[in-house]
Parts: structure tokens; sequence; C-alpha cells
């Protein structure tokens, strides 16, 4: 038996965002070490479609619509699934877009959309989810969706890459705020790398400036060629959740060289300095 399946199976897991990308990779997983998964998500389509995958392979699902950009449906969900199952071992707040983009042109709905599901999906998910799992008594994870990107700047990526140095941030508070109030609750940052997902397709860019396409097209054939295969990061993902750790990466040594550079950076206290690979790709 595996860690994973040691820590667990015969748990429930919450996902949202898990109709597509690393939420459908985590939703997958956690059907296979045993868990019951609530498969979360905006469209009642992909939701179904991930449990479906899940209960073909022997595995215990459900699907959910949830909106999380509206802290309500947050609020709805964490009462409807423990009013039916009782308990939450694990919850994992996944959801998030990707938006490019000069800071100036990105329209006021699309910079909205951005924060209000990447931070506010998160920040409202453990708000909702924390009281049911304290009251319960019992050992619970939580992962908080950060990103490579919570460690580096990219301009015309601003709006993304704030959301994830913001959910960083919330994940280590919510790390201590545990810690001090003694809950049997662990709490990991995971930091996935270039992991292949369909979040630079072009689809996902509605409401984007046009001047995006270019960049969200080099990042999509930049991630096809490179990223890593979906289920192995996700496997990494959940096999790390088990043993306890904070810092949960795809890719270690991608997350190493990254903090690297970060704190070289803030203890030279140098002006901000795009990468030549980087200005080429913005040209």
């Amino acid at each position: 038996m595996s860690k994973e399946e040691q820590v667990f199976s015969g748990g429930v897991a919450v996902i949202t965002g898990a109709g597509a990308g690393i939420g459908s990779g985590i939703a997958r997983r956690c059907g296979e070490v045993g868990m019951h998964v609530i498969v979360t998500d905006i469209s009642k389509e992909r939701a179904e479609a991930v449990t479906q995958e899940i209960r073909d392979k022997g595995g215990k699902a459900e699907a959910m619509v949830v909106d999380v950009s509206k802290p309500a449906e947050l609020d709805r969900l964490a009462a409807d699934v423990f009013a039916k199952h009782g308990a939450v071992r694990l919850l994992v707040n996944n959801a998030g877009i990707e938006t490019i983009g000069l800071t100036w042109d990105v329209p006021i709905e699309r910079w909205e959309a951005t924060l209000n599901i990447n931070i506010h999906g998160v920040i409202h998910g453990v708000r909702a989810f924390v009281p049911y799992m304290l009251k319960s008594g019992q050992e619970c994870w939580i992962g908080n969706l950060a990103s490579i990107g919570g460690f580096s700047v990219m301009p015309t990526q601003t709006a993304y890459i704030v959301t994830k140095h913001a959910i960083e941030a919330f994940s280590e508070c919510l790390f201590l705020e545990m810690d001090v109030a003694k809950a049997p609750i662990h709490v990991s940052s995971i930091i996935p790398g270039m992991v292949k997902t369909r979040i630079f397709d072009a689809d996902a860019g509605v409401g984007e400036p046009t001047a995006a396409s270019k960049h969200r097209k080099v990042m999509h054939d930049m991630m096809a060629a490179y990223g890593m295969d979906l289920a192995e990061g996700c496997r990494r993902i959940v096999a790390q959740m088990a043993e306890n750790k904070f810092w949960v990466s795809t890719q270690p040594e991608m997350t190493a060289d990254t903090l690297a550079r970060r704190i070289d950076f803030m203890k030279n206290q140098s002006d901000p300095e795009l990468a030549e690979q980087a200005r080429q790709l913005l040209e």
C-alpha cells in the first residue's frame, strides 16, 4: 500500500476547478488511491466527464457545479458536502485562470475574473471549509494552488503572476495559523512548474486583449514541447501532500532555481530585469 493510500484512502476529497488541467489530474489520482472525489467545476459537462472517468476505473466520484468567484457558492459547497459525507479529508483549492496582456489593456471584466477566481476562490474555499474541518476533529489536508510564477515576475502575465504571489503568502500565513490554533490540518502550497494543461489554449483567453494571442500561442507551444505529463505531475502532488509537505513541487529543481534567482534579486535590491529569453518571447 502506498503512502497516499495509507493517508487518503476512504476519505473525501473536494477539488475545485477539477473539470480540466491540474484539478482533473489531482481528482483522478485521488480516485486511484481510494478517495471519494467531489469533482467541482463551473462547467457541468467537464465535471461530469472527469467524474465518469474516475468511476470507469472503479473509483468513487460525484460532480458538483461551483463558481469559486462567488463566496456564497463555496459556502453552499462546504455545507452540502459535510451534510452528506460528515467529513472532508482533503481540500484542494485549484480553480484558476491565466490572463495575458499589459495591465492597462486587460479589460476590467477579465481583471476581476482573474482576481476573484485565483485569489478569492482559494481564500473563501478555506474560509468555508475550515470551520467544518475543525468541528469534525479529524486530521485534514488543504492544498492551495500557487505556481512557480509565485516566485518570479513576467510582464504581460501580470494579472496571473500577482495572484500566485498572493496565494503563496496566504498559504504561508495559513500554515502558521494552523500551528497557532493547534489544528490538525496540514497546509500545502502546490507549486506546479510547467505541466501539460490547456491553460494556454486559445479558447482560454476569451476577454483578453487581441495582442495577447501571440504570447498565448508561444506559451502553448512551449508547454506542449517541454511540459511534464499531467498524470505524473499530479501523482507527485498527491504523494507530497500525503507526506505533509508544505512545499509541493512538480519539478523541485525548477522551483529551487527560481527561488535562487528571486533570493539573489532581493538580497541585491536590484531593479527588476527581464531575462533575454523572456524578452524574445515578448517581441
